[in-house]
């Protein structure tokens, strides 16, 4: 079962997103061919091939019949292009705002003063 799955994933694509489209288009090639043998009994597949794809897109009375040939015309169409930008990114040494030699200070301990709770305990004075 997972081969079969595989199969039909791959075959949807390789018809889709691939040139190996363009193989779905050999019955018209074949029946080009027929419609040149019968103007023209004496036409080989090789002259055919050589008149079709060596020289070019002539514009002749089937020139639009031409162009359904497979690999005559390139297509676009289901291009998919992936781009990642580049990021580039700038780091700035950026000096201290202090002078590393002293310490910052960070509290003052004279501020913070505990002594208003030993208040407390101290018995009622008289003014």
């Amino acid at each position: 079962m997972r081969k079969m799955i595989a199969i039909f994933f791959l075959s949807v694509y390789l018809t889709a997103f691939t040139p190996f489209k363009e193989v779905w288009k050999l019955p018209v090639l074949i029946e080009h061919f027929m419609e040149h043998r019968a103007q023209d009994p004496s036409i080989s597949v090789l002259a055919f091939l050589d008149m079709h794809y060596m020289h070019g897109s002539p514009h002749d009375a089937d020139y639009d019949r031409d162009m359904q040939l497979p690999f005559k015309m390139v297509a676009h169409t289901s291009l998919v292009t992936f781009v990642i930008p580049s990021v580039s990114t700038h780091f700035q040494i950026v000096p201290p705002f202090y002078n590393k030699k002293e310490k910052p200070l960070l509290y003052n301990s004279t501020a913070y003063s505990f002594n208003y709770q030993n208040s407390i305990w101290q018995p009622p004075r008289a003014c």
